[in-house]
């Protein structure tokens, strides 16, 4: 699921890879 998410991210072209790196972490 983590990898799923991951593509998610990238493809949101940055916005969520914000979102999602505190939520990661």
């Amino acid at each position: 699921m983590n990898q799923a998410r991951k593509i998610v991210l990238a493809y949101s072209g940055g916005l969520d890879t914000s979102y999602c790196i505190p939520y990661l972490r």
